[in-house]
């Protein structure tokens, strides 16, 4: 959507700020992505540290993982919880909370000096982002008219997609340049301005008012906790030691214990009737889909652009341009056509596309392979991303009631990066029982089959897309929640 568009807005279509006064709509755009910007950016900037990281923290492959992991799981987990925060006491009071928290938790990741030090402060970083991702999206709808909810949902998907192609860029830049600790420094000014400018420009809103379901917070958070931590020790401690065993059946007891009580309590944390609905159901198994496949392998190809052949943090992350770039141009081409062509089959369309990038990657992936021979199939995998991002938020506010939708976007965000969790997981475990990352020969060995689990994933999530159905036209009325005792729409 061009500049021009967003200006010729009707002044009856234009948001109002806290103070009721008429705020031009590319505002709203812009202070409700830079937060997000800044959240999505530091995830893929720490992957391109990594091999820093090993060297200067002497930490092992399991202290990379948890690098990412410990930053995602906090996240993913407190997200539903983040959602419910906004609808209860302001989400433009919750969005700001976050936005402080995950700016004073960088500048400890910038002072650790251990990596029990870097963990920790990733942890809270989580915590922030957790109210940062959902409410912007939340915030966004609701600045936003109703017709141009797409187009806006594409823009946001692009400063998303933004965020994913500097990512790398940055990171290599810092720790050339620079120092690691300075991936996390960047983002303080930005944390520092974000928050006056939210404040002035968006206006305060509120969802249904009910009780927090903070049981339902600590099952969830504790089942997923539990699981991740068997997949990530289970490959060097053994799929039949006692502790990676205690730790499944502990996940088992404690995620069905959170959906049994997610049926009865009066204010649940996640409306199960959320998942009556097929759109909302099918579009987060497509999100976990992709994240799993397409993040955990880049988790490795971010590393092996670095050893095969030996190349700066920097140089790799240049390279990555070709692969990381294109979602920027293509969500929100994607985004403008998610109403008309339907949001399934472009996600379908994103999610074939990417596996067809990662297989080729992984077909040409040697332990000295030319870039020449990679670069074609990240510009496919880079546009499969951009096809499947600006969709996916659509389809999932459009399949519940505007009350609903802080909850629907943690719903989906969270499912989203418990993904990107257990893919990074799942493929270190494949990657570690096949290889090492000794060297480029060794690394390449553990490299092949991972990326070929994540391949099978994603397609996977591509053929569920197909199932996705197109709302009605004329469009009906978004569906509202519907209890469990009660039939699903028509069109779910």
């Amino acid at each position: 959507m061009s500049s021009t568009g967003l200006r010729s807005v009707p002044a009856g279509d234009l948001p109002a700020d806290g103070g009721g006064r008429t705020v031009p709509l590319w505002l709203s755009i812009v202070a409700c992505s830079v937060p997000m910007f800044m959240v999505a950016l530091d995830n893929l900037v720490v992957s391109t540290a990594l091999r820093t990281l090993a060297v200067d923290l002497k930490a092992d492959t399991r202290d990379l993982q948890w690098f990412v992991n410990a930053y995602v799981l906090s996240f993913s987990c407190l997200l539903l919880i983040g959602a419910a925060l906004g609808d209860r006491f302001g989400r433009r009071k919750v969005f700001v909370l976050g936005i402080a928290v995950f700016t004073l938790s960088s500048i400890a990741c910038g002072l650790a000096d251990t990596s029990a030090e870097l963990i920790t402060a990733r942890t809270v970083q989580g915590f922030g982002a957790a109210a940062v991702m959902p409410l912007s999206l939340t915030l966004l709808s609701q600045a936003v008219p109703e017709r141009l909810r797409s187009l806006a949902l594409g823009l946001w998907g692009a400063v998303s997609g933004l965020a994913i192609a500097l990512g790398p860029v940055v990171g290599g830049a810092v720790v050339d340049g620079l120092a690691w600790e300075w991936i996390f420094w960047i983002n303080v000014p930005v944390g520092v301005l974000a928050v006056p400018f939210v404040l002035k420009v968006l206006k305060e809103s509120r969802g249904e008012r009910a009780g927090l379901d903070l049981l339902g917070m600590l099952l969830a958070s504790a089942g997923l906790l539990a699981l991740v931590w068997g997949i990530v020790n289970g490959s060097e401690d053994g799929w039949t030691d006692g502790r990676i065993l205690g730790a499944f059946a502990a996940a088992a007891v404690l995620l069905t214990a959170f959906v049994l009580w997610e049926r009865r309590v009066e204010h649940p944390l996640l409306p199960l009737g959320f998942y009556r609905v097929r759109a909302f159901t099918l579009t987060n198994v497509v999100s976990a889909s992709m994240y799993f496949g397409v993040f955990g392998s880049i988790f490795f190809l971010s590393q092996y652009l670095q050893i095969a052949p030996y190349r700066t943090p920097l140089h790799a992350g240049v390279l990555t341009l070709a692969w990381t770039l294109m979602p920027m141009f293509i969500a929100p081409v994607a985004g403008a056509l998610t109403d008309r062509v339907g949001g399934g089959r472009l996600m379908a369309l994103g999610l074939f596309l990417q596996a067809a990038g990662l297989a080729w990657i992984n077909l040409a992936a040697t332990d000295d392979t030319p870039y020449s021979h990679l670069v074609g199939a990240m510009l496919v995998a880079g546009a499969g991303m951009g096809f499947a991002i600006a969709p996916t938020a659509a389809v999932v506010l459009g399949a519940v009631g505007p009350e609903h939708r802080g909850k629907a976007s943690g719903a989906n965000t969270t499912v989203r990066e418990i993904g990107g969790a257990l893919g990074i997981a799942v493929l270190s475990s494949v990657f570690l029982e096949y290889g090492s990352p000794v060297n480029a020969q060794e690394f390449v060995k553990g490299l092949h089959p991972a990326v070929w689990v994540g391949v099978a994933v994603v397609v996977f999530g591509g053929v569920c897309a197909l199932f996705i159905p197109r709302p009605p036209r004329p469009a009906a009325e978004p569906v509202e929640d519907v209890p469990a005792d009660e039939p699903a729409p028509a069109n779910a």
